[in-house]
């Protein structure tokens, strides 16, 4: 930190932390958008091919993203550790490229099982009891994509250490870069042309796989070329293990695995509950969903961003700095979806009217359930903002396990419990899942806030064992 930076933190250190938070997150943020981007880029392209090709794209990409968050959620334990060691010492380039290293072991270890799963979709799907040519086609569509697991784990890792730097805006940059090529090259495989044929759903899955490798390698020349990244030498003597610091991403990411595969497959589980109830409720839920998820992706940026700031602070030992750093999150994410939150109350049908054509007669149901959906939602939107920023303030002390298990217990017994019995006991149908969902996250984000609230003791119970990597 220079001369200017350190006189503007003793002058106002809560604005100090409010640019600094924020020239971390915005990229963050906008990278997080520019996947969403290249996700509805594939829908419209395999739109084009009919429905049968779209319904095996969503079912094959949803079982890959699922499966993906599993990985994310161990790889991105490095961005507390590699911030934790920049804050004891921030030119102590071995220890970040050891972490650094070890994370794509991890990222290794966890694709293999991965890959030999979904090399099996098709029979597991036929199993499952899924109409012969859905699983055929899913099962095309797999061969292809699911090799984008591991450079798609090999970004997030690259992304944690740029994070952990605080310089996130080549992430962006990366991410664009990604938006186009995929844009170009998923349409090239699908459909056909300059001598190449028409691929499909097959050409689909490659396309998403070329486009990781591309925004993989795109990182990996900025990460050896710019100046400030360049003298960590990421990639020197890469495939060297070192199990002391393999063992404590592994120990802090797979609490971090669990809770993000709970949330996901409680959503995914939702969709399932819908499909009792009857199509409109499944489309309405759709629509509400889609809309919450872009919403989302702010309060995502910002627990990034939470954590590698706190953890800048808890290997400084700085009590006052991690509590600056986690309140200027928290507010920040919250006071976000706050916002959205009313313009969801205030605008619902105009909202779900961008998913759907309003002038349809027969889509006026869907749209009135969606109505009342995104009324739901606007408390949704708060609750889910302060638990995955208070997740985020919790990495950053590297306490994972508990948070994982209030996730468990939020998501599935209070979440799914209260939306069935809601649902179906008391005949609240589609409203009732909603208000469940709501529930779950409400209660998941009071007990992340009272656990911060216990940050001293958590700091003081974790500080010796965690530091020493």
């Amino acid at each position: 930190m220079n001369t200017t930076e350190t006189a503007a933190k003793l002058v106002n250190p809560w604005a100090h932390e409010f640019r600094a938070t924020m020239a971390v997150a915005w990229p963050l943020i906008l990278t997080n958008l520019t996947m969403m981007l290249i996700n509805v880029t594939d829908v419209y392209l395999l739109g084009k091919l009919g429905p049968d090709a779209l319904a095996a794209s969503a079912l094959g990409a949803g079982i890959m993203f699922t499966m993906l968050l599993f990985g994310i959620g161990l790889v991105i334990a490095a961005a507390p550790l590699m911030a934790t060691e920049i804050g004891r010492d921030p030119d102590n380039v071995d220890a970040i490229r050891a972490i650094f290293r070890q994370s794509l072991w991890a990222a290794l270890l966890i694709t293999i099982p991965m890959w030999t799963v979904m090399w099996f979709t098709g029979p597991l799907l036929r199993l499952a009891g899924q109409p012969e040519r859905l699983a055929n086609d899913v099962a095309l569509f797999m061969g292809s994509l699911q090799w984008m697991i591991l450079p798609a784990l090999g970004i997030v890792a690259l992304r944690s250490f740029m994070a952990a730097l605080e310089r996130t805006g080549w992430t962006l940059v990366a991410g664009l870069a990604a938006v186009v090529f995929n844009a170009a090259i998923n349409w090239l495989l699908i459909f056909g042309a300059f001598g190449i044929p028409a691929l499909g759903l097959w050409g689909a899955g490659l396309g998403s796989t070329l486009t990781n490798i591309f925004q993989f390698g795109f990182l990996i020349f900025i990460a050896n070329m710019h100046p400030v990244f360049g003298k960590y030498r990421l990639f020197e003597s890469v495939f060297q293990k070192d199990w002391e610091r393999l063992k404590a991403i592994l120990r802090l990411g797979a609490p971090i695995s669990l809770a993000m595969g709970f949330e996901a497959s409680v959503f995914g589980f939702a969709v399932f509950l819908m499909g009792y109830i009857d199509t409109t409720s499944v489309a309405a839920h759709a629509i509400a969903i889609q809309i919450a998820s872009v919403t989302f992706m702010v309060p995502m940026g910002m627990a990034q961003a939470a954590t590698v700031r706190i953890g800048i602070g808890f290997g400084r030992k700085d009590p006052a700095m991690i509590g600056r750093a986690g309140w200027t999150a928290y507010v920040l994410g919250v006071g976000f979806m706050t916002l959205s939150a009313i313009i969801l109350w205030l605008f619902p049908a105009q909202l779900a009217g961008l998913f759907i054509d309003v002038n349809i007669p027969g889509n006026a149901p869907v749209i009135a359930l969606a109505v009342q959906f995104l009324a739901l939602a606007a408390l949704f939107q708060i609750a889910d903002g302060a638990q995955v920023v208070g997740a985020g303030m919790l990495r950053g002390l590297h306490d994972t396990r508990t948070p994982m298990l209030y996730a468990a217990f939020g998501y599935w017994l209070v979440g799914i419990g209260v939306g069935s019995y809601l649902a179906f006991g008391a005949k609240w149908n589609g409203v009732g899942i909603w208000t469940g969902l709501a529930t779950g996250l409400g209660f998941v984000a009071v007990l992340m806030l009272v656990r911060w609230l216990r940050r001293d003791e958590l700091m003081a119970r974790q500080v010796d064992a965690q530091l020493q990597i």
